[in-house]
């Protein structure tokens, strides 16, 4: 009975655990797609929190440095990985941030947590040879962890208009086509109430 009432309590947690396209960067927190989603939960009437443990300008690197910290503060029971485009922006190698996502995603599933791997694209002006490698990383961690994988998460995003005047981050009107994609994958992974 004690345990029945405890779990009652104790509602699951998303972690989203990303950089500036997670963290609404240049919009209202309560427009990002982060916001939108925990919204969309609560309309299905579902129990899950979402934790947006997203930083502005994160590396992977950054990402997997306080990984264990977050994880142990959200008690995730499902964690949403969105990094890496800072490091494709910069120039960063492509195998190191393999390592860091793979110890991110390894992170997370030693604490039990099931986890998303969101992958990211670069602008064409970055060379094709790197745009592909990074490309392909995303999938490559997904495929040897066995997670999810969302392969872009600006996906459908084809109009400048959908983007703020940096070029790079969606607009307000943007996000549910941020949050369609992530859907997508996360819906086959939370127990909603039959509606």
């Amino acid at each position: 009975m004690c345990g029945a009432a405890a779990s009652a309590t104790t509602a699951p947690a998303i972690l989203v655990y990303g950089d500036s396209l997670s963290a609404a960067y240049g919009i209202p927190q309560s427009k990002g797609w982060v916001t939108l989603l925990d919204e969309r939960l609560k309309q299905r009437s579902s129990n899950y929190t979402v934790v947006n443990a997203s930083i502005s300008g994160e590396t992977s690197a950054g990402g997997a440095a306080r990984i264990d910290k977050t994880l142990a503060a959200s008690k995730a029971s499902i964690v949403i990985v969105e990094l890496g485009a800072n490091d494709g922006l910069r120039g960063l190698p492509v195998e190191q941030m393999k390592k860091n996502l793979t110890a991110i995603v390894q992170a997370s599933k030693r604490e039990g947590a099931r986890v998303i791997l969101v992958g990211m694209q670069l602008p064409p002006n970055y060379g094709v040879p790197y745009i592909n490698t990074f490309r392909a990383a995303f999938r490559d961690v997904a495929l040897d962890e066995r997670v999810a994988f969302v392969p872009f998460l600006l996906e459908g995003l084809d109009k400048r208009e959908q983007f703020q005047a940096d070029g790079l981050h969606p607009t307000a009107a943007a996000q549910p086509i941020l949050l369609d994609n992530v859907w997508r994958k996360l819906s086959a992974m939370v127990v909603l109430p039959p509606r």
